[in-house]
């Protein structure tokens, strides 16, 4: 097997900080345009792991990863609810 390891004229490199940066920013695009609630949910669950690895990565500045950190607490509080909801669902059909 033949890999090639020189990037292609299409492909990004860019550091692991930034490619995670990038790619929460594609999901909060998809997010905000998905009309499926189940995509939606995966991908709001996806950009909250991704918040929490910002602002821990030491890569970034300490007022950068305040930041994430403070945004991973408003997608955590978002989700939370939907999650308690879920499980509480078949619960609630039980009469």
């Amino acid at each position: 097997m033949n890999i090639d390891l020189e990037p292609r004229d299409d492909e990004y490199v860019m550091p692991c900080a930034e490619a995670m940066l990038a790619g929460t920013l594609a999901l909060l695009t998809g997010h905000a345009e998905c009309d499926c609630p189940s995509q939606r949910e995966l991908m709001a669950r996806k950009v909250r792991s991704n918040l929490f690895f910002l602002a821990q990565h030491p890569g970034l500045s300490p007022e950068f990863r305040t930041v994430a950190q403070r945004m991973h607490g408003h997608w955590d509080r978002m989700i939370e609810p939907r999650q308690a909801a879920a499980w509480h669902a078949p619960a609630a059909l039980v009469q």
